[in-house]
């Protein structure tokens, strides 16, 4: 058997950090098993439904790495085949017209509530002959469920879950207007996609009993479901804004790499021993739905944050800068020798650097006028300006490699008597504009000489 796994989001709004780890776990399956992962988008919520989410979504899985096999399917255009699947039904006695009224149906859940009763369809129309329907009311079509026994689904995360039938009700399959009904499509959009395994949040569990007695009333075999515990926030709260629930859209834009979220999210509720960075190859090697835990994890925004901090020190250089120039550029054009410099600079930049939006603020000395926070213009007030003019003229005739600006820092120190913590500081306050930067031999080797003693010259004669 080929395992073929789905995505199947309702593009009412952006792909979230919830959505975006089941999705992953769904691909991550299918390349540990070498099989199919599938994109379907839920749009039958016509009202809700929008183009904008749908870009978002596909947009966000690509920037995720999470590549899908064939074209997307969209649900709302396979409505006569939702349609077909409950006519099917209907004229096999396994469905049956319902003629209750809205009004009936408001009058049947106020009673039930009365009565401290749950709250369900009680099949008033099940064995009712269609003869006795009311004039001008439109039926709708109900699954005749069974009402004895229990339904069983073995669930590769949460194990054995067996709920009684009694406990269900008829639901609808297609509403009095002839439009299919969520858990109608969901089941036979997994029919025709050869659906093996579904992979989804544990708040689908209910649903799951359903579609398991319509599948079976269709007289196909169920998939092997496994339902994922949901993320909660760092305080055991369920995961809102306020902890992290955004769309990976902004994840991007705060300057996360997307192999670290694929990271950090892989980890939250699996694991393969004490491994924290994992690789793409090693996760679809090691990945396998029955290993995810029973019990919630927690979204730690510091914990992505520093996994992101590794991704960036591993990234390659020249990605790192097409990276961050987008963001440099906001404030202008980047020449094309600035450019050299933070081609030349990103070892010693990406090694500071957590997010890419911190990476671009710190390289911005390198390709921006130099501007001077409020330490580095204390450090040149402070006899820095007078430091800078003496070493200008040492500086003018030694080579600006690391080696040797090593050594005349060393040198200059024993013949004025000086230490380094002395000698360092103003240099790197007039070349980088702050005093949190690279080491300063390693700026003033990237700017080269001509760039840095302009640089230094300019600073000192202000």
């Amino acid at each position: 058997m080929t395992v073929v796994t789905r995505f199947a989001p309702s593009p009412t709004g952006y792909l979230h950090i919830g959505g975006a780890r089941t999705a992953l776990y769904n691909y991550l399956y299918a390349k540990h098993t070498g099989g199919q992962f599938l994109l379907r988008i839920e749009d039958t919520d016509r009202a809700r439904s929008t183009q904008g989410a749908i870009d978002a979504i596909i947009e966000g899985l690509h920037w995720m790495g999470l590549h899908w096999d064939g074209e997307p399917v969209f649900q709302f255009a396979r409505a006569d085949k939702h349609r077909a699947a409950a006519e099917q039904l209907l004229s096999e006695g396994k469905a049956y017209r319902c003629y209750a009224t809205p009004e009936d149906l408001t009058a049947m859940r106020e009673e039930q509530k009365a009565k401290g009763l749950p709250i369900r369809y009680d099949g008033r129309w099940r064995d009712r002959d269609p003869k006795d329907a009311p004039a001008g009311v439109k039926p709708s079509i109900r699954l005749r469920a069974p009402q004895d026994g229990e339904t069983m689904i073995h669930d590769l995360v949460q194990g054995p879950v067996t709920v009684a039938n009694a406990q269900l009700d008829d639901m609808v399959l297609l509403r009095s207007d002839g439009t299919p009904t969520y858990m109608l499509a969901v089941v036979v959009d997994d029919i025709d996609m050869g659906i093996t395994h579904v992979i989804r949040g544990d708040d689908h569990l209910n649903n799951a009993f359903r579609q398991y007695q319509l599948i079976t009333a269709l007289g196909k075999t169920a998939p092997q479901y496994g339902h994922i515990p949901l993320i909660h926030g760092a305080d055991g709260a369920k995961l809102s804004k306020r902890h992290g629930a955004l769309g990976v859209e902004a994840y991007r834009d705060m300057g996360f790499l997307p192999e670290a979220l694929r990271n950090y999210l892989l980890r939250l509720g699996w694991g393969h021993g004490d491994a924290e960075i994992i690789s793409d190859a090693e996760a679809a090697a090691w990945f396998d739905v029955v290993n995810v835990g029973r019990s919630p994890s927690r979204f730690d925004m510091d914990k992505l944050t520093n996994l992101n901090g590794h991704y960036i020190r591993a990234a390659d250089d020249t990605r790192l800068v097409d990276l961050i120039l987008p963001l440099l550029e906001k404030t202008g054009p980047v020449a094309p020798a600035n450019l050299a410099f933070l081609k030349r600079g990103m070892p010693g930049l990406k090694a500071r650097a957590k997010t890419l939006n911190e990476l671009a603020e710190s390289a911005a000395f390198y390709v921006r006028p130099v501007t001077f926070d409020d330490k580095a213009k204390a450090t040149l007030a402070d006899g820095g300006k007078a430091a800078l003019a003496a070493m200008i003229p040492a500086l003018e005739s030694t080579p600006w490699t690391h080696d040797a600006l090593e050594q005349w820092s060393k040198a200059y120190a024993e013949q004025t008597g000086q230490k380094l913590g002395k000698i360092l500081p103003p240099l790197r306050a007039a070349l980088c504009g702050t005093m949190n930067s690279p080491a300063i031999l390693e700026v003033m080797e990237v700017l080269g000489k001509d760039e840095g003693l302009g640089r230094l010259r300019a600073v000192a004669a202000l």
